[in-house]
């Protein structure tokens, strides 16, 4: 490992990093294929039922089947969407989805992150790049030129507001106890203590927030299909559509690793279990948020969306700011 790291450091940095970006794409675009198979086999053993079990030994190549499935099917644009806007939509959400994983650190050797770059406001540069995804979602909806799909994305607009301050909030919390915005510095900064101690309160809001920033259930109002026959990608078919399908996967996969970082000690191994490597612990950490998103789904009934909004702007959004205002109280009058 060490021989590794000092050949990438011999190295000119644009090779650096166009084999890092090319290693953490591959690693990223397999994480999702196999987080949606193993969503679906824990969604079938939660509801007593096999699973995908067809295609390959136990099902494991079913993520194959379906890519290529969705590269074979027709690729339809409505005679009413906006050529241009239709289909440059889903690029967006998928571009922005990958794009925070520049910033993210997955782990650290001798003083070297195991990351693409290490930017000391790297949790303002993911909330800025976050933030942009929803335009992939509200764009396709508006271009789709249906009624479905526009309702859709305006349902996303409205939740993206309304759960994006709460959880900036939940992020101040860390920020004033790590007294740094590098997301190394955070997880260095918990080498004693994981914030989730500290910051229990604003765990829980983050965790409820990453679930509605993300459109999963309990909180898939912008596709549901009850209401909105398929939301704002009613009109997709084909590769458009798995790019939206990717986006989903990727941005779950990306509030897990957020989740580890802030609060979860990011790759510092609990109780002084040293002899595992702190990239293990990280991965170990971002399956069983993973995991917890996939039983959210298999358990709870989606909200009604006026009760939904309610929720975010009035419960939500105060508990964060009195969460906010005790913790600065606190290391104020601790300083």
């Amino acid at each position: 490992m060490d021989a590794l790291v000092a050949t990438l450091n011999a190295a000119p940095l644009w090779l650096v990093i166009l084999i890092k970006s090319a290693l953490l794409l591959l690693v990223v675009v397999t994480t999702f294929a196999y987080a949606m198979l193993f969503e679906r086999k824990i969604l079938g053993w939660m509801q007593l039922r096999p699973g995908p079990n067809r295609v390959g030994p136990w099902g494991l190549l079913q993520p194959a089947a379906d890519a290529a499935k969705l590269i074979l099917k027709e690729d339809l644009t409505p005679k009413t969407a906006d050529p241009l806007i239709y289909r440059l939509a889903p690029f967006i959400s998928l571009i922005t989805a990958f794009a925070v994983y520049a910033v993210i650190p997955f782990g650290e050797n001798n003083g070297s992150l195991w990351a693409i770059g290490d930017v000391n406001a790297g949790i303002l540069l993911l909330m800025a790049i976050s933030s942009i995804g929803v335009y992939g979602i509200s764009l396709g909806g508006w271009a789709s030129g249906s009624k479905y799909p526009l309702l859709g994305s305006v349902r996303a607009t409205a939740q993206m507001i309304s759960y994006e301050l709460s959880m900036s909030m939940s992020f101040v919390g860390v920020l004033i106890l790590a007294g740094t915005t590098s997301l190394a510095g955070i997880v260095h900064a918990q080498a004693s203590m994981w914030f989730f101690i500290p910051q229990c309160f604003g765990f829980l809001i983050y965790v409820i927030t990453a679930v509605a920033e993300t459109n999963r259930t309990p909180f898939d109002l912008v596709e549901a299909e009850t209401e909105l026959v398929g939301g704002f990608h009613t009109e997709y078919s084909g590769l458009r559509f798995g790019s939206f399908f990717i986006a989903e996967y990727v941005n779950m996969l990306t509030v897990a690793c957020i989740a580890t970082l802030l609060f979860l000690g990011g790759w510092n191994a609990p109780f002084g279990l040293t002899m595992i490597p702190g990239i293990l612990w990280f991965v170990m950490k971002v399956g069983a948020f993973l995991f917890f998103y996939m039983w959210l789904r298999a358990t709870l009934p989606r909200f009604r969306y006026d009760r939904l909004m309610a929720f975010g702007w009035k419960i939500l959004l105060p508990a964060a700011t009195l969460n906010l205002i005790i913790t600065a109280l606190i290391v104020a009058l601790r300083g």
